[in-house]
């Protein structure tokens, strides 16, 4: 069950979604699946899992953290990509249903839980290393089940991207200036 118009796959309220999902379940029994991340710098790592992680299921709701939240947790200089950007791109790929914003996080950058807390999930899908055993625990008792996945590419992480590019031409700069040096 997908909606083919990429716009109307983005939908920022919970409760419709709810109201959504709830139609699905009891109309078709549909298992629901949903994962959260920041996909900035959407990459083949990030394409391979959403695909993976729409596999357990028959619907994925992909949540998207916005700018303040990543902002929050990753530093000032994230995202790269702002979040408009972000949920448009997801919206394009196949294996996504419905694209939504999350941005109930504290300042200490704690997820809230708000969107598992009011769908309860099939299944909440997570990469390995994202949340510590003790908010895994809290993920547990919103969903029927939680599946953690190892990361889908090796070496494709958005961080390392960015530190990649960063030491590369930060490197660059230093020859050009030792060359100008008497």
């Amino acid at each position: 069950m997908q909606l083919t118009d990429n716009r109307r796959k983005i939908i920022l309220e919970v409760d419709r979604i709810k109201a959504y999902i709830d139609a699905l379940r009891k109309t078709f029994g549909c298992k629901i699946v949903v994962t959260i991340g920041s996909w900035d710098l959407l990459h083949i790592g990030h394409l391979r899992y959403l695909i993976k992680a729409k596999s357990f299921g028959d619907f994925l709701i992909v949540g998207t953290d916005t700018d303040r939240a990543i902002k929050l947790y990753k530093g000032e200089l994230r995202p790269i990509i702002p979040h408009r950007e972000r949920i448009e791109m997801l919206s394009y790929q196949s294996c996504t249903d419905i694209i939504t914003l999350v941005d109930d996080v504290d300042e200490k950058g704690q997820w809230q839980y708000e969107i598992i807390k009011k769908i309860c999930p099939d299944i909440f899908v997570a990469v390995e290393d994202s949340y510590p055993p003790e908010q895994q625990m809290e993920i547990k008792k919103y969903c029927k089940e939680l599946i953690v996945l190892p990361r889908q590419a090796k070496n494709t992480s958005t961080s390392k991207k960015i530190q990649n590019i960063v030491k590369k031409t930060l490197a660059h700069k230093l020859k050009d200036i030792e060359g100008e040096l008497p």
